[in-house]
């Protein structure tokens, strides 16, 4: 007989989180855990789920690429005209979730956003690929488009426009930073007794380390 999607399951055996072996700063132990998850050949291990919200509490959720984390924060790219900005814009909160499976590892970040400066944003534009370029400004990211051949166009055209230029980058385009207040880093334990551990940032901006339940 065929699995149902209830027969699904998956015992967590690979590795515990003790309180006394994480680091007491939560952006030196996601460190650890990511090049961890570099280490373990993970397609894309900076892979994260974004969620944000509108004014009106309607959720929404979508696959990002971190692009660059520190003491300040997690930081990703996008067009500041595509839905998630402008929800980030009317509600500057934000989630993320990254999920590497090879390592039974969750980690989940809540936090405020804020915009890079253009200097920072230009940096990282400036590193991209040609064609990663000319597609922020080919794509009016979130908008209705006739069809898959419009955009192709599109891109085609600043391809003409720029060739042996440098492409600039869009005024529209550039990064988000999500400063946490909440970093949550969990480990999957046999019979779902999985282990969490949660960071909260206090008022003098140190960090107080919790157990939850599972």
């Amino acid at each position: 007989m065929d699995k149902t999607i209830a027969d699904l399951r998956q015992d967590y055996t690979l590795e515990d989180l003790s309180e006394t072996e994480v680091n007491s700063n939560p952006f030196v132990q996601f460190k650890e855990w990511f090049d961890q998850a570099l280490s373990a050949n993970i397609l894309e291990p900076n892979a994260m789920t974004i969620a944000t919200t509108t004014t009106q509490g309607v959720p929404s959720a979508r696959m990002v690429l971190l692009k660059d984390f520190d003491d300040r924060g997690f930081v990703f790219y996008t067009n500041y005209n595509s839905q998630k900005a402008q929800e980030l814009a009317e509600n500057p909160q934000a989630a993320l979730v990254f999920w590497w499976a090879e390592l039974q590892r969750q980690v989940r970040i809540c936090g405020w956003v804020e915009k890079l400066d253009d200097a920072e944003s230009d940096k990282y534009f400036y590193s991209r690929p040609f064609n990663s370029r000319l597609g922020a400004w080919a794509s009016n990211q979130s908008e209705v488009i006739e069809s898959r051949e419009v955009l192709e166009k599109h891109l085609q055209e600043l391809t003409e426009k720029y060739q042996n230029q440098d492409v600039p980058r869009p005024p529209h385009w550039g990064g988000i930073r999500v400063i946490p207040t909440e970093i949550e880093f969990w480990q999957g334990r046999s019979s779902r007794l999985h282990d969490r551990l949660v960071y909260r940032r206090k008022e003098d901006n140190s960090w107080k380390i919790e157990r939850l339940s599972p």
